[in-house]
């Protein structure tokens, strides 16, 4: 995947992963436009890096997710890039029954927004000679971990997602990334909370890196640090033989 000239935008851009790659596709020599919920944390990334364009969405609206697409098509035909990376992580106690989940967002932000940002941006990126999709899921959609089941669950969602998405566009210029994180301990999943720095953690400009060495050389599972093992010890050629037998 060539990473120069491309016309790029990230979902959840203003912070944490989403705006260490912006950063940096922008100094590779991209056009990046990030969106946000939060216009003061897009004033923010923009005061950081002014060649970024932002635009305020809540892409878990689907009133707001129209409003971005139409405002990319108008402004930015020739986008060629999408980074679905906007996601939140909470702690979820089940046993506290169906109370623990009100106001609980996190099917919508992390895995109906990466299908739905998905759909609609298939058709403007179909017409271009490259084009990329790259979904942020994350090592726990492998290996899940028990206080965070719906975030896990989710994630895990955007991993099948991704695999059928990039099953289904392989006729076409689209390349389907999934980027694999860790724990990336200067991010804010948390709502404003930043992550603690643990033996199994990663820091953005480790995985911007790899991001970026991943890219330049198609590899379509991006696993980051940690997440490689994780991902090494779930692959399973047998598994893979039956999908592509499932899916001829």
């Amino acid at each position: 995947m060539k990473l120069e000239g491309n016309t790029i935008l990230i979902t959840g851009g203003s912070m944490g992963i989403g705006l260490a790659l912006a950063e940096r596709f922008v100094k590779l020599g991209n056009t990046v436009i990030i969106c946000g919920r939060r216009e003061d944390r897009l004033r923010e990334a923009k005061e950081k890096v002014p060649e970024l364009n932002a635009f305020r969405c809540d892409v878990a609206k689907e009133d707001e997710r129209k409003r971005l697409v139409g405002f990319v098509r108008e402004n930015f035909p020739e986008i060629n890039m999408l980074v679905n990376n906007a996601g939140i992580q909470l702690k979820v106690d089940l046993r506290k029954g169906s109370d623990e989940l009100a106001g609980n967002d996190e099917i919508d932000i992390n895995l109906k927004a990466c299908v739905y940002m998905s759909v609609e941006f298939i058709p403007l990126l179909a017409g271009k000679d490259e084009a990329a999709i790259m979904n942020v899921s994350s090592g726990l959609g492998i290996i899940p971990r028990a206080i965070y089941p719906v975030y896990s669950a989710t994630k895990a969602g955007v991993r099948s997602f991704t695999k059928t998405l990039r099953q289904q566009l392989k006729d076409t210029p689209i390349k389907v990334f999934d980027i694999i994180p860790p724990l990336v301990h200067d991010t804010e999943l948390h709502y404003g909370k930043m992550m603690e720095r643990t033996d199994n953690s990663v820091s953005t400009a480790e995985l911007v890196d790899a991001v970026v060495d991943g890219l330049r050389e198609d590899r379509y599972d991006i696993a980051v640090g940690p997440a490689r093992n994780w991902l090494n010890a779930a692959s399973n050629p047998q598994l893979d033989g039956m999908f592509e037998n499932m899916n001829r």
